[in-house]
């Protein structure tokens, strides 16, 4: 990639409870943990993330889509559309989707390489398969 086409990008890991937010640089070499919103109610979670667009300026979202093992999406990749529709009527961003088959997995294989565990683990998981989402997207975008 060359020139405009770099750029910093902000990603979601949408979870009904928690919802984990990464971010990678500008070079879009490494993705890196946020953090982890706590937040139930949808309209009050887009508020929170349109803060963190607002404070670090990313130029595109990419939200994960959970897709069934076939490849077909069920009710879940819905409300992560639903969450994209919301953030792309507040705020003038770009926002994308990337298949998160299998990020919670890798997410708590890393932890577990990490030695991270019990509540500790529960509170990054999600920022950390937001990271895995995100390096899966740049990654593509390389090729």
């Amino acid at each position: 990639m060359i020139g405009n086409n770099i750029m910093k990008i902000m990603s979601i890991d949408y979870g009904d409870v928690r919802t984990g937010i990464a971010f990678c640089d500008k070079l879009e070499m490494l993705a890196s943990s946020y953090c982890v919103i706590e937040e139930r109610y949808a309209p009050k979670l887009v508020d929170k993330i349109i803060d963190i667009v607002r404070c670090e300026k990313p130029e595109m979202i990419v939200i994960g889509l959970p897709r069934n093992m076939d490849g077909s999406y069920g009710f879940r990749a819905d409300k992560c559309r639903e969450l994209g529709n919301l953030i792309s009527h507040n705020i003038d961003i770009a926002v994308d989707y990337e298949d998160e088959r299998l990020t919670t997995v890798i997410a708590h294989d890393i932890l577990s390489s990490n030695n991270v565990r019990g509540k500790k683990r529960k509170n990054v998981v999600d920022a950390v398969s937001a990271v895995v989402i995100l390096q899966d997207y740049i990654d593509k975008r390389k090729k």
